[in-house]
């Protein structure tokens, strides 16, 4: 039964890490930009 308590305090503790990281990539930008990925495909490659 203790096994039990153990892991369910890990797994509470994986899925608040998973939370925070989630709202730290929101609060620093990462999804702000949903059009360019979408029409990138659209445009062609540079030639270097």
């Amino acid at each position: 039964m203790t096994i039990i308590f153990l892991l369910i305090g890990i797994s509470l503790l994986v899925a608040l890490t998973f939370l925070a990281s989630f709202f730290w990539a929101v609060r620093s930008g990462q999804y702000e930009d949903d059009y360019t990925p979408s029409v990138r495909i659209l445009f062609e490659d540079e030639a270097e």
